[in-house]
């Protein structure tokens, strides 16, 4: 018998000030049962960070051609693809040339490894942006995690606070490639 996966309810306000945003989402998000707290958290992050009345989370892990998050536009053309962890090159300019913007969140220690064997074959991607989370403050963000929660991101001068109930998370995002 196949695991179902885990629905999680959140309530979350963006207070973003770099990009002038300040709204509050409600998110049903199904977490996949081979996915953890960190990776669940990163795209909660992710979708803050991005924040969109057309942002919808996909069906991530159980489908191989989507991705944790995308926004399209009135035609169903993607606008924004946001992958989590560390894909493979060819998943990336596959995403590429489907999505106009594609952005790719790592939060592993092993991210500079990763990146390291990647960039020479990603660099020609002009619409790819690859950030790097920093792994201490995304182990923290999982600590947050929990089935209903009430979330709280501010950004500010590219600085990222999260918050739920009396504990915050600050990161410091690492940019890979513009």
């Amino acid at each position: 018998m196949a695991l179902k996966a885990t629905i999680f309810k959140v309530d979350l306000q963006v207070a973003d000030m770099d990009r002038n945003y300040y709204a509050d989402h409600a998110l049903t998000i199904a977490r996949h049962p081979s996915e953890t707290d960190e990776r669940m958290m990163v795209r909660v992050l992710a979708f803050a960070l991005h924040a969109h009345e057309a942002l919808a989370f996909s069906k991530g892990l159980s489908a191989d051609d989507e991705p944790d998050l995308w926004q399209k536009d009135l035609t169903g053309a993607i606008e924004l693809w946001i992958e989590v962890g560390q894909p493979d090159e060819k998943r990336m300019l596959k995403a590429c040339g489907r999505a106009a913007q594609v952005v790719v969140y790592s939060y592993s220690a092993t991210s500079h490894i990763w990146w390291n064997q990647l960039a020479g074959k990603v660099e020609r991607a002009r619409n790819l942006r690859v950030v790097n989370l920093p792994a201490e403050a995304t182990m923290a963000l999982a600590k947050l995690a929990q089935r209903t929660m009430q979330v709280q991101c501010t950004i500010q001068d590219g600085q990222i606070w999260m918050s739920c109930g009396e504990h915050t998370v600050q990161l410091d995002p690492a940019l890979l490639k513009e």
